[in-house]
Order: structure tokens, then C-alpha cells, then sequence
């Protein structure tokens, strides 16, 4: 029984891509990427201005903060914290603009290369495709290897 088990896994094909070179290689990842620049640059401006602003704002206080009584220097220390505040705020909210807008431009563009992968896995017999990037993740396994739910039933019973 472990001959016949280690034939077959000597027997199966195991592939990789290098999805960072399909990405750059692939022309709608190519489009998608300069539509997620092009959203993505005006944004950076804006914080750029916002940054400018609040140095002003500071180099202001400095300047006059000899002159000022306690009560003005509160108040001017609490505007620049609250401008600090809403950039910082502006910033997350646009943050998670962008990261939803990333998703929802470069999904299909995922979407079709994992079913590339997946339809050239088949047809030359691979029963498992790495990714070699970073991370060496799995993207394509054939079903009749998947030990998911034999490793699951073996924790539940408690062996």
C-alpha cells in the first residue's frame, strides 16, 4: 500500500508560474495598473498639500509663539492637531477607497490568469501549480489530492 502511494506521487506533475511576470507580461494587468496609477496620483497630491499646510500652519506657530499668551498658543496647537487629525483621517478613508477600487479593477484580471493557470494545469496533467513569488503559494491543486477533510476528520476524532 505505501509502494503504490509513493509510486503515485512520484508519478504526479508539479508545475510553478511566476505571476509577477504574467502580471507585467498580460495587457489588461498592464491597463489595470495604470488605471489604479491614475486614480492613485491625485490622492497622493492632495496629501502632499494637506502635509505642505500643516508644516505652514507650524512654522507659523513657531514664529509667533514668543508673542502669544498661553490661551492662543492652546488654540493654535489644538488647530494643527486638528488639521494633523483630518489628514489623518482623510488619508485612511481615501486608503480604503483605493484598496476597494484595486480590488475591484484588478479581480477579473486575477480571476482570468488563476483560470489560465488552472486550464493549462489540466491539459498537461499537473496536479499542482505553485506561484514562485514571495510567498510560493498554491494556486491550482488537483481535488483528488486534497488531504483537507481526511486531516479535519482526524483532529475531530481526536487522533
Amino acid at each position: 500500500m505505501v509502494l503504490t502511494g509513493n509510486l503515485h506521487a512520484q508519478s504526479q506533475k508539479i508545475g510553478f508560474v511566476i505571476s509577477p511576470k504574467i502580471f507585467q507580461e498580460l495587457p489588461e494587468a498592464m491597463e489595470a495598473q495604470k488605471k489604479l496609477q491614475s486614480l492613485e496620483k491625485p490622492l497622493q497630491d492632495s496629501l502632499t498639500a494637506m502635509a505642505q499646510n500643516i508644516q505652514l500652519k507650524i512654522e507659523e506657530y513657531q514664529k509667533k509663539e514668543t508673542m502669544m499668551n498661553d490661551a492662543a498658543k492652546r488654540t493654535a496647537t489644538q488647530e494643527i492637531q486638528d488639521m494633523q487629525r483630518r489628514a489623518t483621517e482623510w488619508s485612511e478613508m481615501k486608503r480604503r477607497e483605493l484598496l476597494d477600487q484595486q480590488e475591484k479593477i484588478l479581480s477579473p484580471v486575477r480571476e482570468k490568469i488563476r483560470k489560465a493557470i488552472e486550464t493549462v494545469a489540466k491539459e498537461e496533467k499537473y496536479a499542482f501549480v505553485f506561484d514562485k513569488n514571495e510567498t510560493e503559494t498554491l494556486i491550482y491543486g488537483d481535488a483528488a489530492n486534497d488531504l483537507t477533510f481526511k486531516v479535519l476528520d482526524k483532529l475531530k476524532r481526536g487522533q
